[in-house]
């Protein structure tokens, strides 16, 4: 009888319709596939039981966020050789229940059952959250956020490194991560044209680096909302470090829940991702009313291309479960049509969508630096969902599967004064 790589690959080739563009280890020692693609290991039976029970994303997710798969060689490598087969079939190409009537692929997955053995299904891997059914309430928010940041500050240290911002960097040639992140927070505040004696609101302020650079660098008064506990209190110990407790507040706050504006500028920096579609207006419509008239707003976020059929998308199963929970990624078209449902004139856009696959890039060679610290002080699977999710992420931004926009918008008065200058793009 074949060993078993030589089985997985025949299995795996018929179910798939191709090639498979990596190599293959299985736990019996036994390796198929070209010598020097990477390689992918499936360490045990229980990795084929994860996948025969959750077909697809999930159950390869669950079967790597456990250990029993995983990848040797470059990662970046091996994600792009595979996304072709797994994340990226076109819309022609065959779903599984149409690969089930090839007589071929039921022979095929009958002898992946075989080689599965006992059909039990192993329990999901301890960092998946629970799907519930009420997406976007003031609740479901809190436990989404808690379950994507409050994983140990002392983890995002190492990922994010000094600067602690958990957001695109803005690159120049010669940056470091700490400078490129330094330049992303004095572009935010170049575009909303912050000077002394101005209220600034931050939606979703993570560890204060935001709020704290506009105070320290242009003397505004600021308030930071986050649902975080852990964020609120490194923010907090952060701001007081800093000194500037008299200009600096963190709040634990939903952003719905804030009273009192108005306030001469609002940024909102990576975070409108996890508002969804639903709740899209009402968040617009929030941060409008928060605002004084001529006011801006500095909407950073990330975006999906448009589909042909927009009702028929549906988020990342991975990123769902482990990394984003009820996050939701929309069209930089949606974004802007909102945002002027809502009341706002947008007056610039633009797209760093190169400079977040630099950032993550980068963020994995930090996670990958202190890689047993990591797992230390998080767990090992956390540690693989937050490897994946990072290295996927950079080739997403670099093949243009994704971007990420700002968005500068102004509470227009009725005069029509925007108070912008007649050059709009002087920060550059």
């Amino acid at each position: 009888m074949a060993d078993a790589a030589s089985r997985l690959r025949s299995v795996a080739e018929q179910v798939l319709g191709a090639p498979l563009p990596v190599r293959l280890r299985a736990w019996d020692g036994s390796q198929a596939g070209p010598p020097d693609a990477p390689t992918l290991v499936v360490r045990n039976r229980r990795a084929l039981r994860r996948m025969l029970f959750k077909p697809g994303e999930l159950g390869m997710a669950r079967a790597w966020v456990s250990g029993d798969l995983d990848i040797e060689g470059d990662l970046y490598s091996a994600l792009a050789a595979m996304s072709g087969l797994i994340w990226e079939r076109d819309e022609g190409g065959r779903t599984l229940a149409q690969a089930l009537r090839d007589p071929g692929v039921r022979a095929a997955v009958r002898e992946l059952l075989r080689l599965a053995g006992p059909p039990l299904p192993p329990a999901p891997p301890r960092e998946e959250m629970r799907r519930h059914r009420h997406l976007h309430t003031r609740h479901s928010d809190k436990q989404a956020i808690s379950h994507h940041y409050d994983v140990g500050n002392d983890f995002y240290e190492i990922v994010l490194g000094p600067s602690m911002v958990y957001s695109c960097a803005y690159w120049a040639d010669d940056s470091t991560l700490e400078t490129a992140q330094r330049d992303k927070l004095g572009l935010v505040c170049a575009k909303l044209g912050l000077t002394p004696g101005q209220r600034l609101l931050d939606v979703g302020c993570g560890w204060g680096s935001m709020a704290i650079h506009a105070a320290r660098e242009h003397g505004v008064g600021v308030v930071g909302v986050t649902l975080s506990q852990e964020q609120a209190a490194y923010a907090r110990k952060r701001v007081a470090d800093e000194g500037l407790t008299d200009r600096v507040e963190i709040r634990v706050q939903d952003y719905r829940d804030v009273r009192d504006g108005p306030y001469d500028a609002i940024s909102s920096i990576g975070m409108a991702e996890h508002v969804g579609a639903e709740r899209y207006l009402e968040y617009a419509r929030s941060l409008y009313g928060l605002l004084k008239p001529g006011g801006r707003l500095l909407n950073h976020q990330i975006a999906r291309r448009p589909q042909r059929d927009e009702s028929a998308y549906d988020v990342d199963d991975f990123i769902d479960a482990y990394v984003f929970p009820d996050g939701e990624l929309a069209p930089i078209g949606t974004t802007v049509t909102q945002l002027e449902r809502a009341g706002f004139e947008v007056r610039d856009v633009e797209s760093i969508r190169e400079h977040y696959a630099r950032t993550l890039r980068r963020w994995v060679l930090n996670l990958e630096g202190d890689w047993p610290r990591a797992m230390r002080l998080t767990s090992p699977g956390r540690a693989r969902v937050w490897r994946l999710y990072m290295a996927a992420s950079a080739l997403a931004f670099e093949h243009n599967r994704i971007g990420v926009n700002q968005v500068l918008a102004v509470r227009t008065p009725e005069s029509g004064a925007s108070g912008l200058p007649l050059r709009t793009r002087i920060w550059n």
